[in-house]
């Protein structure tokens, strides 16, 4: 596995959220919110066995982030981490676990190699978190479902070295677009999820506190695409000045919806 911490995105948007993070002696999802068979097919793409998982961590309830939970666990033997709430609002949605593979999560734990801290996420689930991972001398954290870019969701990522954050959609889009008006409303609200120009806002705060490796993730298939995203965060950064590019301010990628994007070493 080597002496540094890896990073996937294998899944990324409102259709199914699974991300794969390694240390050296840990290997971890955040969520698996597709079927267990497309987690697995992912991993197996990226020269990863799921046999050496050692767990999943989950955000939120929601089916996205859930859906190859209660199949995976089962398969390979994998402990779930999830705060009281979460787990309470998502355990008759994922089949039965073994006890042993249910682990009810506070602030702060570890696994193995890893240190792991979770934060709080407005968003409409029962106790939405983001999580920061450290080990190796390096962070990752992963923030996304979140209607707005909170001082306690800056306070945990300022320092990371690399960052998933939602860029969700574009605001034209969302309000032309097809969905009824409650569902606009919820995505708008301040519990619903962030958009390209409110990503792009959050990017330029925590790039006071230096270079960063940031991923636009959790792009919606209807009301964004992923050249719109990424430009108009490009552009909010340029209008400030910030230089993107390998070995400059930040390093600015998109999360794919519907395959792995690429694997970052750091």
């Amino acid at each position: 596995m080597g002496d540094k911490m890896q990073f996937c995105s294998l899944y990324s948007g409102s259709s199914g959220n699974s991300i794969y993070v390694s240390s050296p002696k840990s290997k971890i999802l955040v969520d698996a919110g597709v079927t267990g068979k497309s987690v697995v097919s992912a991993l197996e793409s990226i020269n990863v066995n799921p046999v050496y998982l050692d767990g999943i961590l989950v955000t939120h309830e929601h089916s996205d982030h859930i859906k190859g939970v209660g199949i995976l666990s089962r398969r390979f033997n994998l402990p779930i981490y999830a705060n009281e709430k979460t787990w309470a609002s998502m355990k008759n949605k994922i089949g039965k676990l073994k006890n042993e593979n249910i682990n009810i999560i506070d602030k702060h734990f570890s696994i193995n190699d890893m240190e792991i801290e979770t934060f709080k996420v407005p968003h409409d689930a029962t106790d939405a978190i983001g999580y920061s991972i450290y080990s190796a001398g390096k962070k990752i954290s992963i923030a996304t479902d979140m209607g707005i870019f909170t001082d306690e969701i800056k306070r945990n990522i300022k320092d990371s070295d690399l960052v998933l954050i939602e860029s969700n959609h574009d605001e034209e889009m969302l309000k032309f677009g097809p969905y009824p008006y409650d569902l606009k409303r919820r995505i708008l609200s301040s519990l619903g999820h962030l958009s390209n120009s409110d990503s792009g806002s959050a990017i330029l705060e925590i790039l006071k506190y230096g270079p960063k490796k940031i991923i636009l993730g959790h792009l919606s298939g209807t009301n964004n695409v992923p050249e719109l995203a990424y430009k108009t965060v490009e552009n909010i950064l340029f209008y400030e000045k910030v230089k993107i590019g390998t070995g400059q301010d930040v390093e600015l990628s998109i999360a794919s919806r519907t395959e792995p994007s690429k694997l970052i070493e750091l």
